[in-house]
């Protein structure tokens, strides 16, 4: 029972995080296409200013989970992705540092590239995670020890590639969904527009890979799973072409929810399936650490987990604002100069006119 637990933990933690970085990943790739002014670019950065960071925490967990839990499937998972996972690592990583410093370059040309790094950063990211989860149920090339005998381009054929591009446009289509519910004016307009477009394209891959995916594996739980999935993108383009920016939200989330739910669902309870040699393919029991460790991380699961979704909760509660751009005398660091010279000069004024007084 621990280990089915633990298995639905890690499927939880999965699904958080490609139901909230995934509007974070979509909004990283759209901002620079959607704001054509810097003001406006800055406006769609700051939706996901705030919770970001927070967000990637659920990827950490389960990445922790998976090694606590299941550490052969950790282990073997890095035999054979370590070139990809690095690659992950970067985009994560540029990402971050288009965020966080571009609010810190002084010049226009800093911005820029600090907003060139978000969206290759986001983009790699949203698509390699794509291609990861395709090759889960595609299975390897494996020993009699589970590890992964296969070189990085092993990993990419035409099914992964068309995993990653789902996972890609579903974050798209999420993220635009996202921008029009969390702004105002031109950002939100373009935003609008998009969604419709991102989400029949969403549908149309998403479609194709469910299929496609059935009849490699998974069972009646994968179908309804899957089935589910392409409602939620159907749904999606029917409210984000009504301008119902709530409803194609939840359908968004819903159908993003449903993706890895639906590869993992394929999986049960192999972990890693080996193509060369049914024997050869890590099952749940396999990759399993002892009963003991198992109870003590449940313990501390179920006395933590609570606390962890209060908090993002609250998080999500207190920036549930809409975002609107900033007016001209803060747009940037030259206009914030100017007005502190302005306030400068005026306050010298004063002060000699007082001194002139007395």
């Amino acid at each position: 029972m621990l280990q089915e637990f633990w298995f639905a933990l890690i499927v939880v933690l999965w699904t958080g995080f490609f139901v909230l970085e995934g509007f974070d990943f979509g909004v990283g790739v759209l901002s620079p296409l959607i704001g054509r002014t810097e003001d406006e670019r800055e406006t769609a950065i700051r939706t996901i200013g705030p919770v970001w960071d927070g967000n990637e925490v659920w990827l950490i967990v389960a990445g922790g989970a998976t090694f606590a839990a299941f550490p052969v499937w950790y282990a073997s998972m890095f035999s054979g992705f370590y070139l990809a996972f690095a690659l992950l690592l970067a985009g994560l990583i540029v990402r971050g540092i288009g965020i966080e410093y571009r609010g810190k370059a002084a010049t226009e040309s800093g911005r820029r590239w600090a907003e060139l790094g978000l969206g290759v950063g986001s983009f790699l990211a949203a698509l390699l995670l794509g291609v990861a989860f395709a090759d889960f149920v595609r299975g390897f090339q494996m020993n009699a020890d589970h590890d992964i005998t296969g070189g990085f381009l092993d990993l990419l054929s035409p099914y992964s590639v068309l995993g990653g591009l789902v996972s890609l446009s579903m974050f798209l289509a999420h993220g635009a969904v996202f921008l029009g519910l969390r702004t105002e004016g031109a950002v939100r307009a373009r935003a609008a527009a998009l969604a419709p477009r991102l989400a029949a394209v969403a549908l149309l891959l998403a479609a194709v890979f469910v299929v496609w995916t059935t009849r490699l594996r998974g069972g009646v739980v994968s179908w309804v799973v899957g089935a589910l999935l392409v409602v939620a993108l159907v749904a999606a383009l029917a409210a984000s072409r009504a301008r119902r920016e709530g409803l194609a939200f939840t359908a968004t989330a819903v159908a993003t929810a449903c993706l890895p739910v639906f590869v993992f669902a394929c999986l049960w309870p192999t972990l890693l399936p080996a193509r060369n040699s049914a024997a050869y393919s890590l099952t749940v029991s396999a990759a399993s650490s002892s009963h003991y460790t198992l109870v003590v991380m449940t313990v501390v699961a179920l006395v933590m987990t609570p606390v962890v979704l209060v908090y993002e909760g609250w998080a999500y509660w207190v920036f549930r604002a809409r975002v609107t751009g900033r007016t001209p005398d803060t747009a940037g660091p030259a206009a914030r100069v100017a007005a502190a010279v302005r306030a400068a000069g005026s306050a010298g004024s004063t002060g000699a006119a007082g001194a002139d007084g007395r």
